[in-house]
């Protein structure tokens, strides 16, 4: 079986990589900016996932026809901006980014699935998407945009023993959490009905169950503690 993650340069995705070498999945990656300094970079290509040339021929580079193939979308970018006072363009790229760039890949992949009669598309969303924070449209909406997606993508493929399901994260302790001051992370703990972040093994627990889970699709599953 083949794991194919979009932005695995940091955060979730460059650890569900490492975690699912050490399970034994041939696991590929993509980076934008910044390849990592591991010892499985050479796993690691560069990607601008936004461009569909560049996913396509990616994936053609990787998978066969007969591999059981696993996408996970984790690539994503953030702008933060009040609506009104929005740069376009910053505004528009999280969209190519965060929607456009999990649709190019499973795009990309969904030819071999379909003909194979298998396959597993993981797509991260947010609770960003739910909770209406100011600053945020940008990325509440490529977020969001993801379970309507998915849910067609579903309805299109399930006879073709495919899932596509989105994981709706709260905060957990890893990637930009880490960049966010001790003073404004504890005000964050205190809205969590746990009181603390999550751990990022949930995560990849979550991960493995969907890759084993023929029969869960089309859903989004909130991660967040309780959080609402």
């Amino acid at each position: 079986m083949k794991v194919l993650i979009s932005g695995a340069s940091r955060g979730i995705g460059l650890f569900l990589m490492k975690e699912l070498i050490q399970r034994g999945f041939k696991v590929f990656g993509t980076y934008n900016k910044t390849k990592p300094e591991v010892a499985f970079a050479d796993l690691i290509s560069k990607v601008d996932v936004s461009d569909i040339n560049q996913v396509k021929s990616w994936v053609t580079s990787i998978v066969e026809p007969r591999d059981k193939i696993v996408v996970i979308n984790c690539a994503g970018t953030n702008y933060n901006a009040f609506a009104h006072k929005a740069e376009v363009d910053k505004w528009t790229q999280v969209i190519n980014v965060n929607l456009i760039g999990s649709f190019n890949l499973i795009h990309s992949t969904l030819p071999y699935m379909r003909e194979l009669g298998f396959g597993r598309i993981i797509n991260f969303s947010s609770i960003v998407a739910q909770k209406g924070i100011p600053g945020t449209s940008a990325y509440a909406a490529s977020k969001a945009a993801l379970w309507g997606m998915s849910k067609s993508i579903a309805a299109e493929n399930a006879k073709k023993g495919i899932t596509i399901n989105s994981l709706n994260l709260g905060y957990f302790d890893i990637g930009m959490i880490t960049e966010v001051p001790d003073h404004i992370l504890e005000g964050i703990k205190k809205t969590i009905p746990s009181q603390k972040l999550g751990n990022p093994e949930e995560i990849l627990n979550t991960v493995m169950y969907l890759i084993e889970n023929e029969y869960l699709n089309g859903t989004s599953l909130d991660i967040n503690g309780g959080l609402y």
